[in-house]
């Protein structure tokens, strides 16, 4: 089932709710690769460094992912996402005082990362209640298809963003291009005016966070694992070309976004037609023979085609098993299943950066794709083994199970 129905008011709503994370997203796409080229290079400081500047905001959102989603849950969606644009623009703002003449590279750093710990905080309310919003609109049958969605407007803002922070970054310094960047959540939240929200779910007792990551945590590793791939890419590729001397340093997260839009755009509904488990291995494998393909590239061309297919990889893996998730968790926890289910993920965001930047130094960069390579790999042996559980209780595969999947819930 699709979206496409004009009948269907929940087509509207999804698509003006994709608008505005992919507004509100691109000061983040502009800044992930501008951190680490402003460390390294202007502020003269190492590959570990650059890549914990890139990674903090992604370290932020492992420890406020359960309380976005149990905001999410207990006050409904609009209230994480308004918290979430705000904390955007601040934490940009934040980051634009690093550009201003501090007087020592320290300080410059500290404020940067005090940005980026803030515009993490905005990513998990943001992102977490964007999906509690968009499943309350269409339907928890068709959370797959709203996964995609957001994140089809996350990484597209990531593939827009990113050369057009670098550009900024030369023309108008670091200041210039997080102001740029702070305008554009304000955008957002004055869209999301008028967008009706989903009621909260009544209160009473609640389980604790972390039992409700223990009923998921083998899905939630295999994002953690998917996630290396491309936390290398965000951090590492435009830093591997400029040592080659290869132009076109800036084009990466664009050959990666380009790929993963064009899976999540076309295939989207996969996950919800024949079973997250099944999407999953296959991204999987792709995405391990697009970090290889970096890894061992020879020219700037091979690493961009990489970085392409490394995109088409890791696209559906997340909606993959968070649909996975959202059928074995009750209603009125599932933003906060959602909100564990997404740490995973900022785990290996948050710290790939300073642990390949210390590969780097001591392997050259090609190494850090080749450990996103191992890891995407290794992912696919856990997505294999939770298929394997999932035969033996005859609950994968079977075009019941698809169907009922797909039946509201």
């Amino acid at each position: 089932m699709t979206l496409s129905s004009s009948q269907d008011p929940a087509r509207g709503r999804l698509a003006r709710l994709t608008a505005v994370l992919f507004i509100s997203y691109l000061c983040v796409g502009m800044s992930l690769p501008v951190v680490p080229v402003y460390v390294a290079g202007q502020l003269g400081l190492g590959n570990a460094w650059a890549g914990l500047g890139a990674g903090a905001a992604f370290l932020a959102t492992i420890f406020t992912r359960g309380h976005a989603g149990g905001l999410a849950d207990r006050q409904g969606p609009r209230a994480a996402v308004r918290r979430g644009l705000a904390l955007y623009a601040a934490g940009s703002l934040i980051s634009m005082a690093a550009g201003l003449p501090l007087g020592h590279a320290g300080l410059a750093y500290a404020v940067l990362l005090a940005g980026r710990l803030a515009l993490g905080l905005g990513e998990s309310l943001a992102a977490v209640g964007a999906i509690a919003w968009g499943i309350g609109l269409a339907g928890p049958a068709r959370s797959g298809r709203v996964l995609a969605l957001v994140g089809a407007a996350m990484y597209g803002a990531l593939a827009v963003g990113g050369p057009i922070g670098l550009a900024l970054l030369e023309r108008i310094g670091l200041t210039g291009a997080m102001a740029a960047g702070a305008a554009l959540p304000c955008l957002g939240l004055l869209a999301i005016r008028g967008l009706p929200d989903v009621a909260p779910h009544a209160g009473g007792p609640r389980p604790s966070f972390w039992s409700v990551v223990g009923r998921i945590w083998r899905h939630g590793a295999v994002v953690c694992l998917q996630g290396i791939g491309f936390a290398a890419i965000g951090a590492f590729f435009t830093l591997h070309f400029l040592s080659r001397h290869w132009a076109h340093a800036g084009w990466g997260l664009t050959a990666f976004g380009a790929g993963f839009v064009l899976v999540r755009v076309l295939l989207g509904h996969l996950p919800d037609r024949i079973g997250g488990l099944r999407v999953a291995v296959g991204s999987l494998a792709v995405e391990a023979a697009g970090q290889a393909l970096v890894w061992g590239a020879s020219s700037p061309l091979l690493a961009l085609a990489g970085a392409f297919l490394t995109g088409l990889g890791c696209s559906m893996i997340f909606p993959a098993m968070g649909r996975e998730v959202v059928h074995r968790i009750e209603p009125g926890l599932r933003a906060t299943a959602m909100g564990g289910f997404s740490a995973f993920q900022d785990i290996a965001y948050g710290l790939t950066g300073p642990l390949a930047g210390l590969l780097a130094d001591r392997a050259g960069y090609g190494s850090v794709f080749a450990l996103g390579a191992g890891a995407a790999a290794a992912g696919c042996v856990i997505a294999l083994s939770l298929g394997a559980g999932a035969r033996r209780s005859g609950a994968l595969f079977s075009p019941g199970r698809a169907r009922r999947a797909r039946s509201p819930q």
